[in-house]
């Protein structure tokens, strides 16, 4: 009778962190979200162009990208409960940071703080399932998990475009501190205290050679827009970025222990899903930020409409799953990728030919093919990319591509915002001009986004589907 009371009360604690590891992962991707319909509305309030807004997405996404490789060493060294308690304060203190800010500058600075809380919240959240739930329960369980970030980008920029229309941009910040609070209480109540057995030596120099090169490429390809830096200064921060990436490598080749190690690089899959994911992202990561800008900026539309606009794209992309499997089956991986990619990259061309007197039923089937294409795309390059990946390499090839996703994200949004500017100052703002600088605009991230099917075109023949763990995708729709 113990024994089944035991059971049972072990099956409730498993289901309740399920339940708040779930919210966690919820809070982020709906804040990643929500922001970008938000933008025009946050450069009016501040005095800023909505055209030189991308720093508020940047900020997030490359702080989440630097801080994915310490997550596991952090929690095996300070336990699951503590980091992940910290992580949620953190993201609660930054959102309400965001929500006081008077500037750019502080807004981008609070949007850091957000992105340090948010960053620790799927890993340690799934580090602490992953230690919670027996081998043969997990795959479903972390199934459970990822739902949430389904969830979040439906109804993520229909809510911030109606709550900057109807309240304020403030709000979209603010929402977070109730759930914050709540999630702190609970998780002190209901999350385990879980630590590995022995926290490994975390390669400080490797990481900081890491984070270095991101940082300087991503200002690099920013300064090029929104801080206005002189080329000359463009061309160093590239230049030690690239020296730095390059100095990792040949760091991790004589350290015992390397963040990511070399050998990471010899199974042929995951080259190039890697390299095809950050190629291909760099195109598709930006449409979260363009197209919402597009919509309210180009064509005149208020932030509830624009943000209703994305749902089509949301829906799709939730449709298209269950048929993901099947067509890869089918045609193999490289037939896949390299047809799926070319029509992503057409799709997003496509974007170009919106105007005033496009009609409604062709623009809605445009965003909601794109998030049909997209869909199938993500969990295409997911599932090739981490398919060969054995138990040795699991972990640290599943960080190595969580940040890459965050990283291409974020240079995504600064190639955008560098094109924007460069077109704008080519057609200006008044009248026609801002809807051409995003028509081309547009199609410079299709033909970005077409040319890595170049890279998908190196996929051995044959290659079939192999069921990997279910990825969860940032929050990029």
């Amino acid at each position: 009778m113990a024994s089944a009371a035991s059971a049972k009360s072990d099956e409730r604690s498993q289901n309740l962190l399920l339940w708040l590891v779930a919210i966690g992962f919820f809070m982020e991707t709906l804040d990643s979200t929500i922001v970008n319909t938000a933008l025009p509305g946050m450069a009016k309030s501040l005095g800023e162009s909505p055209l030189y807004m991308q720093s508020v997405v940047i900020a997030y996404s490359l702080t989440i990208a630097l801080l994915i490789p310490s997550s596991g060493w952090i929690t095996d060294r300070f336990g699951t409960k503590k980091v992940y308690l910290g992580a949620i304060l953190v993201f609660t203190l930054g959102s309400l940071c965001c929500a006081f800010s008077q500037t750019l500058p502080q807004l981008v600075i609070s949007r850091v703080l957000q992105g340090a809380g948010g960053a620790l919240l799927l890993p340690v959240g799934r580090l602490a399932v992953l230690r919670a739930f027996p081998a043969d329960k997990f795959l479903q369980a972390i199934s459970f998990v990822t739902i949430p970030g389904l969830i979040g980008p439906l109804i993520g920029p229909t809510l911030g475009g109606w709550l900057v229309e109807y309240a304020s941009w403030h709000w979209i910040f603010l929402i977070n501190i109730p759930v914050g609070l709540v999630g702190c209480w609970a998780t002190y109540k209901l999350m385990p205290d879980l630590r590995g057995a022995k926290a490994s030596r975390f390669d400080i120099s490797g990481y900081v050679l890491l984070a270095f090169s991101m940082v300087s490429i991503s200002f690099g390809m920013e300064g090029l827009a929104e801080l206005g830096l002189r080329p000359g200064l463009v061309m160093i921060l590239l230049v030690f970025g690239l020296a730095s990436l390059a100095a990792y490598w040949l760091h991790a080749g004589r350290t015992e222990a390397p963040l990511f190690s070399l050998n990471l690089f010899k199974i042929g899959t995951y080259n190039i899903g890697l390299l095809g994911n950050l190629f291909a992202r760099i195109g598709s990561g930006a449409m979260p930020f363009l197209l919402p800008l597009l919509l309210q900026v180009g064509l005149g539309y208020s932030p509830s409409y624009a943000g209703m606009m994305m749902i089509p794209m949301a829906v799709a992309g939730i449709l298209a799953k269950r048929f993901a499997a099947p067509l890869i089956t089918r045609t193999g991986y490289r037939n896949m990728l390299v047809g799926n990619t070319l029509l992503v990259g057409l799709t997003m061309a496509s974007f170009a030919l919106m105007s005033e007197s496009q009609p409604m039923w062709l623009r809605l089937v445009q965003l909601f093919f794109f998030g049909w294409v997209n869909s199938l795309q993500f969990t295409a390059m997911n599932t090739l990319t981490l398919k060969d990946l054995g138990s040795e390499y699991a972990s640290s090839g599943n960080s190595l591509y969580s940040m890459m996703q965050m990283l291409a994200m974020s240079l995504a949004v600064a190639a955008a915002g560098a094109m924007l500017t460069g077109f704008s100052d080519q057609f200006g703002t008044a009248n026609h001009g801002a809807l051409r600088t995003f028509q081309w605009t547009f199609i410079c991230m299709g033909v970005i986004t077409c040319s890595s099917a170049a890279i998908f075109w190196q996929v051995p023949e044959g290659e079939r589907k192999k069921e990997p763990i279910p990825q969860s995708e940032p929050s990029l729709h």
